[in-house]
């Protein structure tokens, strides 16, 4: 069979009887007073063409192509700036950043990158967390290392990516601590009058984020429709407050605004409208919650405030604002609202992931749904006047049928007034 003509700038590919690996070379140039050539390893023809093409690009943009050279440090910084940076949002860059500049870069920076094996990876991450670095550190640690040896093997600068060789980070199981309904009560009753009553109002109500109660502006509330845009969350980072658009198109959705919330925010804008007038230097930001200047409200001073109600009211320090999102969940899961319903109010992608957040209050949810359907097609009590086919004396016929409707329509009055108690609950918690 005639052999195939190699295509321009694709060097010569071959592949190899050993192992069946496809492979070419690359000339580096005279590198420390010798001549350096790449080898460049791919399981078909067309993995090593892409690579090898990759490469040329590197080198037009002058990137040193020596792996033998190229430090993880290295690597890493040129994968910050070159790709992460391009590609991503700031915020992600960010985190990045800092989780190679504080954990990588000192444990194994300046081992070369074809020279780091998994039991350099594995000593990092087990160093962290002897440290005490939470295991979710720890395995964003991993998950950014792995990402860029994804790229460093795409480019062919390595033939394996050592972070996926290693053992993952122990999980941490997190148990969420939604507030009860009565303890919902209590929270809004002590910040009832206050100038971030709204703001409470908003997360427990429609399962806000923190990041997206604070970035809510004006234009995106709609007082004729009664409804709410969550479009942008507010987040600190490159040292100052930003508003940025929210990641997936699932987390951009409009809310329904029940009576007392609707109610709740045009007081607020009352108030906010009587600030503006009253303060001496007010900046119009255009966002519902703001300081007493209209500047936008700090997401870390929301917490701080959170924590001294919490302290006030007795209830448990435990709680976090983000807790005021499960528990506008959980109290709507107990009213019987569809998982699809509450996976759009909170912005969830798929119902999966509302499902596996809030499947421990799914038990007695469906408990209360089997008995309630067992109640629909159970035996069901003879009607009025119908003849059970028993023969039965009429002084007993008299009794028992009296004491039958008497029973019958205690629970059936009953059964509605705790439906009734129950949505009128709900409808109060704001």
């Amino acid at each position: 069979m005639p052999k195939r003509r190699r295509g321009h700038g694709e060097g010569a590919i071959y592949q190899r009887e050993s192992d069946g690996l496809w492979c070419t070379s690359v000339d580096l140039g005279i590198i420390n007073g010798k001549r350096k050539r790449k080898v460049i390893y791919g399981k078909t023809r067309k993995e090593v063409v892409e690579k090898l093409k990759a490469l040329h690009r590197d080198q037009a943009a002058g990137i040193n192509l020596s792996s033998e050279e190229i430090t993880v440090k290295a690597f890493l910084e040129h994968w910050l700036e070159h790709s992460v940076k391009r590609r991503n949002r700031q915020r992600t860059y960010d985190k990045y950043k800092a989780d190679v500049t504080r954990h990588i870069i000192p444990a194994i920076g300046s081992i070369l990158l074809t020279k780091l094996t998994p039991d350099h990876v594995q000593a990092m991450l087990n160093s962290l967390s002897d440290q005490g670095r939470s295991p979710r550190t720890v395995s964003n640690v991993r998950a950014a290392l792995r990402k860029a040896l994804n790229q460093a093997m795409r480019r062919g600068h390595v033939v394996r990516n050592v972070a996926t060789l290693v053992d993952a980070p122990r999980s941490s199981t997190f148990t969420i601590t939604p507030l009860d309904l009565a303890q919902a009560r209590k929270l809004l009753d002590a910040v009832a009058g206050h100038r971030l009553e709204a703001l409470y109002r908003v997360a427990l109500s429609l399962g806000m984020r923190r990041g997206e109660v604070c970035g809510l502006r004006w234009k995106d509330v709609n007082f004729i429709a009664a409804t709410l845009s969550v479009k942008g969350s507010l987040q600190r980072f490159g040292g100052k407050l930003q508003w940025t658009a929210l990641k997936t198109a699932a987390s951009v959705r409009t809310l329904a605004l029940p009576p007392v919330l609707l109610d709740a925010l045009k007081r607020h804008q009352a108030r906010q409208a009587q600030e503006r007038a009253d303060a001496e230097d007010w900046v119009d930001s255009g966002y519902v919650f703001v300081s007493t200047r209209g500047t936008p409200l700090e997401p870390h001073n929301v917490v701080r405030h959170f924590k001294s109600v919490l302290r006030r009211t007795g209830l448990p320090e435990t709680v976090r604002f983000h807790d005021l999102r499960h528990s506008c969940a959980t109290l709507l899961i107990a009213q019987g609202v569809h998982l699809s319903v509450i996976k759009d109010i909170l912005g969830h992608t798929q119902i999966s992931t509302t499902a596996n957040v809030y499947g421990h209050v799914l038990p007695d949810i469906q408990r209360d749904a089997a008995s309630r359907l067992d109640d629909l097609l159970g035996p069901q009590p003879p009607a009025e006047g119908e003849s059970t086919g028993e023969s039965i004396s009429p002084e007993e016929g008299g009794q028992d049928a009296g004491e039958d409707e008497t029973e019958d329509g205690m629970e059936d009055g009953e059964g509605d007034d705790t439906g009734d108690g129950s949505a009128e609950a709900a409808d109060g918690s704001g």
